[in-house]
């Protein structure tokens, strides 16, 4: 089985590449998607339209939350307006770490 690898330790933070479905039913992580360059993204839904931010930041709560880190350490570097994204997490400690390997070993539902 092929480790997902959609993010990339640097310095004291790390690129994180995101895949966004918006105007979903519901914010969740669906798993780990493959680009026909072989590049790993994290699949996340958010139930915002993708206008004027709302579905941006929502992903920015949503990881927020789910990483337990504050909002303003969550940036967009690239893809702000695009379904596929790169953010920039202001944090890596072993907590964050963990999470995105329990994330990448996720299975699609």
């Amino acid at each position: 089985m092929k480790i997902a690898v959609f993010y990339e330790i640097s310095g004291q933070g790390i690129f994180l590449r995101v895949r966004l479905t918006p105007n979903s039913s519901a914010c969740l992580i669906k798993g780990v998607f493959t680009d026909a360059l072989g590049q790993d993204f994290l699949k996340i839904n958010v139930v915002s339209v993708p206008e004027k931010g709302k579905a941006n930041q929502e992903l920015i709560t949503f990881l927020a939350k789910n990483l337990k880190i504050p909002k303003n350490k969550i940036q967009i570097v690239s893809g702000e307006t695009d379904r596929y994204k790169k953010l920039w997490l202001d944090d890596n400690s072993q907590m964050v770490l963990n999470l995105l390997q329990k994330w990448a070993e996720k299975e699609e539902k």
